[in-house]
Parts: structure tokens; sequence; C-alpha cells
């Protein structure tokens, strides 16, 4: 486990945000791998991909509507709410129906296909970022245990750390929706989850 690479990755997320940046990538490994779904899991990131240097295409983006689509769609609803409920469909046989669901699993499977280099230096680990009310979701990111102190916590500790009291020189969770990961026996989990599991483990980050 390195964590100077982790201490890297914090503040690249944190000025990624901070710039408002839709996709950003960094380097793969199990640790980040691991915190990364635990970011996803609590929220803080909308996706976590495996792929290349070269970013994953936004399929859903390039599928997506123009505008001015979408408002004369609009428009048109309202005048003739009654387009949304067609009251006939279409009758097609079932082999027809077969062939068309194959063709869109074929379509979905080829767009969906993310290249994965064989050289692992080269593989990159894809995020994306959420946004709500035009402010980023994930703003700080800190490390807490550093190469040369690492701080272990017990589940006494986890249990005054989540009430918002601070303990082994760790403040407590007190921004809203403030996050701290550890890494345990039973992998990387969250301090509320520790605390429910009744485990404990060395504090890694904590995001808010």
């Amino acid at each position: 486990m390195s964590l100077v690479n982790l201490a890297h990755v914090c503040s690249h997320l944190q000025n990624a945000s901070k710039a408002r940046l839709g996709l950003t990538s960094i380097p793969v490994s199990k640790l980040h791998v691991k915190l990364m779904l635990g970011l996803q899991k609590e929220g803080l990131i909308s996706s976590v991909t495996l792929g290349g240097p070269r970013p994953p295409l936004p399929y859903l983006l390039q599928a997506s509507p123009d505008p001015e689509d979408m408002g004369k769609m609009a428009q048109e609803m309202q005048e003739e709410p009654w387009l949304a409920y067609p009251s006939e469909r279409p009758q097609i046989s079932r082999d027809a129906a077969e062939e068309e669901v194959s063709q869109i699993a074929n379509v979905a499977s080829e767009v969906y296909k993310v290249p994965i280099p064989q050289n692992p230096a080269q593989r990159r680990l894809w995020l994306g970022l959420k946004y709500w009310n035009n402010e980023p979701v994930l703003r700080n990111m800190k490390l807490i245990s550093k190469p040369t102190r690492r701080i272990w916590l017990t589940t006494q500790d986890l249990n005054k750390i989540t009430r918002t009291r601070a303990s082994s020189y760790v403040p407590g969770l007190t921004h809203p929706g403030e996050c701290m990961f550890l890494t345990t026996d039973r992998g990387i989990l969250e301090a509320r989850e520790c605390v429910e599991r009744r485990i404990g483990g060395m504090a890694l980050c904590r995001v808010w």
C-alpha cells in the first residue's frame, strides 16, 4: 500500500472537482479501485470504468437529442397530451422482434466495449464526477494517515468520530455528508459500516 500515491489521488480529485471536470482518470491499483468503488457506493462519484489512456466513449451524451428537438417535443406534448399514450401498437412477428432485440444487443455490446491495454502501466481508472446545483458533490478529499505516521482506530475511536467527537488525534465527522474510509481485514469500508460490524482499521482519507 502506497500512501504517497493515495495522497496524489486525493489532491487530483479535489482539483478536478474544483475545475468542474466531468471525467478524470487516476492510476490503477487494488487500493484505488476499492476506494473508488466505496466513493461510488456512498454517492460521491457517478461511475468507475477501467480503460486505457483514452477516455471511454460518452455514448449517452452522444445519443441524447438536441435541446431544440426536446423543446419541440415538449410543446407538442403540451398541445396534444394524448400522443404520449398511443392507443394502437404496431403488430410485429415474433421472429422480427427477436431479430430487433439481437441487433440492439449487438450495438450495445459494441458501444459499451472499452479497450483495455495489455500493458498494466497503460491502464487508467476513469471516474465520473458528480455535481448538484452547479456545485461539486466531492469538494474536499484529505489524507489522514501519512507515510511517516499511520493512524489505527479501534471500534471505540470510530464510535466517537462518527458522533462528531475527536479521538486518537482524528477530528470528528462534522461536515454534512462527510465520509471516512478505513482499510480493514475485510476490505476498505466506511467508518459507519465499521461501527456496525464492530471492526477497526487504519484510517485512509476523509471526503466531504
